[in-house]
Parts: C-alpha cells; sequence; structure tokens
C-alpha cells in the first residue's frame, strides 16, 4: 500500500522506521558516515510503500530551488529485483506531475542507477561525481519540446 505523508503526519513509529531503513541502506549498507537526517524532512512529502507493515520502497518528495526533487530512494536488499524501485518513481513522478505540472524534476543518482533513471526520461546534467566516495550524476527530466505546427 503507498502513502503519501508530510512530516506532521507520520507518527513516531513512522518515522523510525523510515530512519531505520535509510540508515541501514545509505549509511550501513553503503559505508558513508554522514549526516543522514536533514531539515529537508521537514518539509518533504514521505512517499511509502508497505506491505503487513514492512517497508519496500522510500523516497522522499520536496522543492528546493524552485526545482522538485526525489531523494533518499531506496529498496530494502531483501526486496530488489521485485519491480518496487520502479514503481516508486513511477508514483513519485505521476505525485509530482499531477501536483507540480509545470515543475522541473531533479535527482541525484548513483552512476549504477543512471540507466534506470534514463528509462524514464532523465538524462544528465553533470559530470560523473563522488559524494561519499559513491559516483553519482545529477538529473533532470527532460522536458518534451512543443510541436508547432506550420
Amino acid at each position: 500500500m503507498w502513502q503519501y505523508k508530510q512530516f506532521e503526519e507520520l507518527s513516531a513509529r513512522d518515522y523510525h522506521q523510515i530512519v531505520k531503513e535509510r540508515t541501514k541502506v545509505f549509511v550501513v549498507e553503503q559505508g558513508c558516515a554522514y549526516q543522514e537526517i536533514d531539515d529537508i524532512d521537514l518539509h518533504a512529502v514521505h512517499l511509502i510503500k508497505r506491505q503487513k507493515g514492512t517497508i519496500k520502497a522510500y523516497a522522499r518528495i520536496y522543492k528546493q530551488d524552485k526545482k522538485m526533487r526525489i531523494g533518499r530512494v531506496l529498496v530494502p536488499q531483501e526486496f530488489r529485483s521485485e519491480g518496487h524501485g520502479r514503481e516508486l518513481l513511477k508514483i513519485a513522478l505521476d505525485y509530482i506531475i499531477c501536483k507540480y505540472p509545470k515543475a522541473e524534476i531533479e535527482i541525484q543518482a548513483e552512476a549504477y542507477l543512471k540507466d534506470f533513471y534514463e528509462s524514464f526520461g532523465f538524462r544528465a546534467i553533470s559530470d560523473l561525481y563522488y559524494d561519499e566516495k559513491i559516483g553519482h550524476y545529477d538529473m533532470e527530466l527532460k522536458k518534451e519540446e512543443p510541436v508547432v505546427h506550420v
């Protein structure tokens, strides 16, 4: 079941479960020591897929620098290769396009997921760079060019 929740709508148990999964993936699994919890959580929409009380996929959606961003995209290791990541990105994009139809959409993609994001229409807008020793690209969703009929 998919849920969209503002920070104020998250219960303490919800937030604990989200932070636990994010820390497991982004700090422990990836071996990165950084400030995982930040103030973006306070104004983000938290997109969560739960089944039987377990998080199967998660991302946060927020506005920054006049652009919509999708971040902290995760599928716990035990649920990867089940299609949750593709479903998560589709749901997140549908949400943004519905709520903010004119907004530009950007992500910070780990390098190994570049092709995955390109399959949704994203394109790299930066060279490869390293954040916490992990290769990344900044990517934006390609805007459809208007067709001009002459």
